[in-house]
């Protein structure tokens, strides 16, 4: 059984070296417009291992007055203790806040300029619900809690940028289920021209007894190959198009602070692109293949 496959693979090779320009310019279309769909995925998914390095976790940030007291920083933590809403808080003073921003954005020189210091003392709450709604409200009764300057949302951003990855994902899906239909109609068309040109050896195969499958087993290897093919382009353009715009993204995330870079898809993804890729070729062979053994004579 091994055998015969290895045969028919190789007979899908031969005709694909038949006609090797129009072949490529297939495989090259196929790659150009699979591309798009992964191209975007990638960077989608990229985006999506930014935002998981940032906290998914709603926090509200209440910065309190400068005239605050340590009895009036003990009396608001009880207060934010005894709130329904309230699962967690921390508080942060501003003596270790602008030790910790000294330490992260590197400016000792500048710090040791300062006379006193302007950050103000804060406490971080870690809301008990993520309703968007509740947040809200919990945020604007924190705020006028006594010796409250401002409360402070944060991560709401976070939620809003993964509801626009999910968005993105979504809209990609449906490019690439649009772009699927275009490519099985392409690669189809193909295995057509195909047919016809081996009509008089698909008529001799089956009057001496060739079987619908013995018949269709090299058309939908010649498919298979070609969308294997296409989507060795799709990564190949995919990889080289993230390459190039990583030298942009690291100098902007460099202004940033951190060390972001593109990834090429890794294994799993690479492997359902062509995986996705040689499937699409084979099903338009297989389309193609089904119309004519059930209508033949409609193709002469």
């Amino acid at each position: 059984m091994i055998s015969v496959h290895w045969h028919t693979l190789l007979l899908a090779l031969k005709r694909f070296l038949r006609a090797p320009l129009s072949n490529l310019l297939t495989v090259l279309v196929i790659g150009v417009a699979l591309s798009l769909p992964a191209g975007l995925y990638a960077v989608i998914d990229n985006l999506n291992r930014l935002a998981d390095g940032t906290t998914g976790e709603p926090q509200i940030t209440l910065f309190l007055q400068t005239s605050a007291s340590k009895g009036d920083i003990g009396d608001l933590a009880d207060r934010l203790r005894k709130l329904p809403g309230v699962g967690q808080t921390d508080f942060v003073g501003k003596d270790s806040a602008l030790k910790e921003l000294v330490k992260n954005a590197g400016i000792e020189d500048l710090a040791a300029t300062l006379d006193h210091n302007p950050l103000p003392d804060a406490f971080i709450v870690r809301p008990r619900s993520d309703n968007p709604v509740e947040l809200e409200a919990l945020r604007s009764e924190l705020e006028k809690l006594p010796k409250v300057d401002s409360a402070q949302l944060d991560s709401a951003w976070a939620k809003r940028f993964y509801a626009l990855l999910q968005v993105g994902r979504q809209g990609v899906t449906v490019l690439a289920i649009l772009l699927a239909l275009a490519l099985t109609a392409i690669i189809g068309n193909t295995i057509r021209l195909q047919i016809l040109t081996l009509r008089d050896e698909i008529e001799v195969s089956t009057l001496i007894g060739a079987t619908d499958a013995f018949i269709r087993r090299p058309f939908l290897y010649f498919g298979a190959l070609q969308g294997l093919l296409g989507g060795m382009v799709a990564w190949l353009v995919v990889a080289a198009s993230l390459l190039l715009l990583n030298s942009a993204v690291a100098d902007l995330a460099q202004q940033y602070g951190t060390a972001f870079r593109l990834q090429v898809p890794g294994p799993g993804g690479s492997l359902g692109l062509l995986g996705g890729a040689a499937l699409l070729g084979w099903l338009g062979a297989y389309v193609a293949v089904g119309r004519h053994l059930k209508h033949p004579g409609r193709h002469g």
